[in-house]
């Protein structure tokens, strides 16, 4: 019994080197198959990166004719809105002057003792008379206009208007 049990285990021992040198060469073979499907996939991923890669936009037709370019420009370049601001700002000044010079102007000449128009004020230096009421029409016009144009961009920025 001891003999036909030595070769049992032999044959065993036997056995399991084969069964291993199996498992060695269908693990290569399997970790082949890994390889060339990582080595398909990397070449798959590099097309998709090929065809992804950002390529120049072609540049657009030019505009035909003066109407064309004409309403291009107004679009790229907010005419419209910059027109209409400067005729608001325009007349806003105007509105905010005449205010200051009829209005503001003799309220405070009413205050100032002998003073019955302060737009007409000259401050006399040597033989020289300097006209300083018309500066100061400007100055309290500046300070108003600039003040309202404050508010405004405070109320638009509330709004969410840009």
């Amino acid at each position: 019994m001891f003999f036909g049990g030595f070769t049992n285990f032999w044959w065993i021992l036997k056995c399991s080197k084969q069964h291993k040198d199996v498992k060695r060469r269908k693990a290569a073979i399997y970790i082949g198959e890994i390889m060339s499907k990582e080595d398909e996939m990397l070449k798959e991923l590099k097309q998709i990166r090929e065809l992804l890669a950002a390529k120049p936009a072609p540049a657009p037709p030019p505009p035909k004719g003066m109407w064309n370019e004409f309403k291009s420009f107004i679009e790229n370049y907010k005419v419209m809105g910059l027109a209409v601001a400067f005729i608001l700002g325009l007349y806003l000044g105007q509105l905010v002057q005449s205010m200051v010079t009829n209005l503001i102007m003799p309220v405070i000449g009413l205050a100032l003792p002998g003073m019955d128009n302060l737009s007409t004020l000259t401050v006399p230096v040597g033989n020289q008379e300097f006209g300083v009421g018309g500066f100061l029409i400007a100055l309290i016009t500046f300070i108003i206009v600039a003040f309202v144009i404050f508010l405004l961009v405070k109320v638009t920025k509330k709004w969410g208007i840009k």
